[in-house]
């Protein structure tokens, strides 16, 4: 169940952001003892990958802030954060961390249904970004681009870093994410609201 939560949380940040997740899993991997990647995935954690995510990640982090680009960032994105979310799921419920400390009970498991999950999931938050970006863009008049974004951004470290040392206080962490994404496009919709009603008076 923990193996469960643990690739859920990482498919869940790779729909915010495609790299950190990823990143989070070569980079510790790579110089901690919290977490062991099996072979299939160890590439992660390899020279070329993190240098490769590393230089991808620091794009995304400046064009997502930028109006406009930030829109254009999220169609190109709509193939990369669930590949991306594919990958981590399975990456992260085949691997030992902190919390997983016996991933065997997966290890016979068909590889493909992960990366089917991982996508589905990741898909999610990153549909609800893209279609509410425009809109938050539209209403802040572009003031809330580099905002929002560091909201998503410091959302997927601590759901990527939650998923592998603590995955329970991940579990609250999405959730309060969850509750706060579903207010803020409550509170958009109400000011959009209000702005057609005082165009119409």
């Amino acid at each position: 169940m923990i193996a469960m939560l643990t690739g859920l949380l990482l498919a869940t940040a790779a729909g915010l952001n495609a790299y950190v997740p990823l990143l989070a899993l070569g980079l510790l991997a790579r110089f901690t003892q919290l977490i062991d990647l099996p072979e299939t995935w160890s590439w992660i954690a390899s020279d070329w990958a993190l240098i490769a995510l590393a230089v991808l990640f620091v794009i995304e982090v400046v064009v997502d802030k930028v109006p406009a680009l930030d829109f254009v960032n999220d169609i190109a994105q709509t193939v990369v954060r669930p590949a991306s979310g594919g990958m981590v799921f399975s990456a992260g419920l085949s691997s030992d961390t902190v919390s997983v400390a016996d991933p065997g009970a997966f290890s016979d498991v068909s590889f493909w249904w992960p990366m089917v999950a991982g996508i589905v999931i990741a898909l999610l938050p990153h549909l609800f970004k893209a279609i509410a970006r425009p809109v938050l863009n539209t209403l802040s008049a572009g003031a809330a681009a580099p905002i929002v974004s560091v909201a998503e951004d410091t959302g997927a470290v601590g759901l990527s870093l939650a998923a592998i040392i603590a995955p329970l206080i991940g579990l609250v962490l999405l959730i309060a994410l969850v509750w706060v994404a579903i207010r803020g496009m409550k509170k958009a919709r109400r000011a959009r609201a209000h702005r057609a009603n005082s165009r119409s008076n």
